[in-house]
């Protein structure tokens, strides 16, 4: 069954070799990127899957600074707009390390890429969405305890500690949102795609080749459409270990999860 799935940080890197997986499946790919060149180049190459008798599936672009809540909001207006339905969000945009590290709006740049803008567009999106979706979000091996304060003042905390904090805080949305799905909610899963992968940001951060990328590309098609996952709603899945494992005990604490969406809650209201 051909399904809509949306992909955010799909001109490089996981996200790059995951739409076209997706698209050489046929599905109905949305692709997300920063880059209006990157994006019409990726677009161009995915489209042209389906040229040769080869079964590749329709795509549509959306560009945006996910650093700008403004553009995921936009972003968000222009798919509820185009769109009837999305059945798989995987919210794969990241980054590691910016020359600035604070938005204009005050808050730090890692935190609003890697887990506002993800928070932000899924909710704007679950309209489109239905007990059937899920909600696909990137973590990571390296979490650390958020330290709330420290999302408002980037300049405090060093790349690895804002990285390491914003991906926690994101599985710890992930488990929140879960916990209070409805009927008529996609299940929401948090995935490790596999440590020290060769995208770009593996490469800036540690200055090393990485691993291949088709590695995390596959765990997130698994994620996104295997029956393996028809029951993992607030699930973390350690692809370094290829297994469903526990996350940082943190996500684990109820209280602690609703006490994050309710400053997320608060933050992007």
């Amino acid at each position: 069954m051909k399904k809509t799935i949306f992909i955010t940080g799909a001109t490089d890197g996981i996200g790059q070799v995951t739409a076209t997986m997706l698209a050489e499946q046929g599905h109905h790919v949305l692709i997300h990127g920063r880059s209006a060149e990157k994006l019409a180049a990726i677009t161009a190459q995915l489209e042209s899957l389906a040229v040769d008798g080869k079964s590749g599936g329709s795509v549509s672009s959306y560009q945006a600074d996910l650093s700008k809540l403004s553009d995921v909001a936009e972003m968000a207006a222009r798919i509820n707009a185009e769109h009837t339905s999305i059945d798989v969000l995987i919210n794969n945009a990241g980054v590691f390390h910016t020359p600035e590290t604070m938005t204009a709006d005050g808050f730090d740049i890692r935190f609003v890429v890697n887990t506002f803008s993800p928070y932000l567009l899924t909710k704007l999106l679950l309209p489109l969405m239905n007990e059937d979706g899920r909600v696909v979000n990137l973590s990571s091996a390296a979490q650390a305890p958020v330290n709330v304060q420290g999302m408002l003042s980037g300049s405090a905390l060093t790349d690895n500690a804002a990285y390491a904090q914003s991906k926690l805080a994101i599985t710890m949305w992930t488990n929140a949102l879960a916990a209070k799905r409805t009927d008529n909610e996609p299940l929401y899963v948090s995935i490790n795609p596999k440590s020290f992968l060769g995208s770009k940001m593996v490469k800036e951060a540690y200055g090393v080749a990485g691993g291949d990328l088709s590695l995390g590309a596959d765990i997130l098609m698994r994620a996104a459409l295997s029956d393996e996952f028809n029951q993992a709603n607030g699930q973390y899945f350690d692809n370094d270990n290829e297994r469903f494992a526990n996350p940082h005990p943190d996500a684990l604490d109820e209280l602690k999860c609703l006490s994050l969406v309710a400053e997320l809650d608060k933050l992007l209201n």
